[in-house]
């Protein structure tokens, strides 16, 4: 009999390791986990069993579907924006053709025990491209259907997963005899930047908050790589895990999208700045703009309406601009790296 589990892709990343620890507090599934690479010595005992490999690997993900019984997926396995643009071809390949393994594995699961595989896709603010300054200050909290001329290959690959996750929940092989959609319950959030104190920053355009705190903690000088006036959504790591695990268990009749934005707080550039600086006094961040980067951040919003997520399945951020540093960030990072020169 095949063992009922939860699947976690890309364990080993910045949302992997906040939604494995508090899953397996919870107690209540057990996981299993697919990254390119083994999961830390403290996840690791977390995990019912986990696999290292690719989800570009189809004998692997056959393997998987014969030994368990998934009943939902977090599918976090991605190419990043920044590592995207200097590899194209390789972001097409794990993100689009990846997810779309995921896709047909979460069918091919759904067909067998005969219910729903829940499908959590998280994608991103990248999603959107805005094609001036002065039309995103206007453009105010942007909805889920506006301004989605993406400018990057992630965003472009996002964008159609969002699509792709869509098709196979309500109109999967449309003209066959029998219905076969919505064996994938496709449930997808476009996250924003995403601030953690467990891990370090790993290749996203919005990193410059992150960098920043990770390299005051260190005694490292900083030159921030946007403007100082450069403003985008942001949100803690916890309440994005939070999100993820609040929309996996909402109510499907209550839905009325699959792809929802979500936000915590926008800051500028220079008001991360001047937090990092109260928790870290003696930091030197400078300002550097890197005009290619930069014009990839002012194609994003300023700020995203996150109202349907608010009102259809109960988004409510804990940690607002000022809590998430003081509260959050700054002493775990804090005693993260006072620790590791012990």
């Amino acid at each position: 009999m095949r063992k009922p589990v939860i699947l976690i892709t890309g364990a080993g990343g910045e949302i992997g390791h906040g939604l494995i620890e508090q899953l397996a507090a919870e107690g209540q599934s057990a996981i299993i986990t697919i990254d390119l690479n083994p999961l830390d010595d403290m996840l690791r005992p977390k995990v019912m069993r986990e696999f290292v490999g690719s989800i570009l690997d189809k004998n692997l993900l056959n393997r998987i579907l014969s030994e368990y019984e998934v009943d939902m997926i977090f599918h976090l396995a991605a190419l990043l924006s920044t590592r995207g643009e200097f590899a194209p071809l390789a972001a097409h390949q794990v993100n689009v053709e990846g997810t779309l393994n995921m896709l047909d594995f979460a069918q091919s699961q759904g067909e067998s025990h005969g219910r729903p595989v829940v499908f959590l896709y998280p994608s991103s603010i990248a999603a959107y491209g805005l094609p001036s300054l002065e039309i995103k200050e206007k453009a105010g909290r942007v909805k889920e259907h506006e301004w989605t001329l993406p400018t990057t290959m992630y965003g472009c690959n996002k964008l159609y997963c969002e699509h792709l996750g869509r098709y196979y929940n309500l109109h999967y092989k449309q003209l066959a005899a029998e219905k076969l959609s919505g064996k994938v319950d496709f449930r997808s959030i476009r996250f924003p930047g995403l601030i953690s104190a467990v891990t370090v920053p790993s290749g996203g355009t919005s990193d410059y908050a992150p960098e920043m705190i990770h390299a005051a903690a260190q005694g490292q000088a900083y030159a921030c790589f946007v403007r100082p006036d450069t403003r985008i959504p942001f949100m803690a790591m916890p309440d994005a895990v939070n999100a993820l695990l609040k929309l996996a268990r909402a109510d499907r009749s209550q839905l009325t999208k699959t792809v929802y934005n979500i936000t915590a707080f926008n800051p500028s550039a220079d008001e991360i700045r001047d937090l990092v600086l109260q928790g870290f006094p003696g930091a030197t961040i400078t300002f550097e703009p890197d005009l290619k980067r930069q014009a990839i951040v002012d194609s994003w919003p300023a700020d995203v309406d996150d109202s349907a997520a608010r009102n259809e399945w109960g988004l409510d951020p804990k940690y607002n601009l000022e809590t998430a540093f003081s509260e959050y960030l700054i002493p775990a990072i804090r005693a993260r790296y006072k620790n590791a020169n012990r």
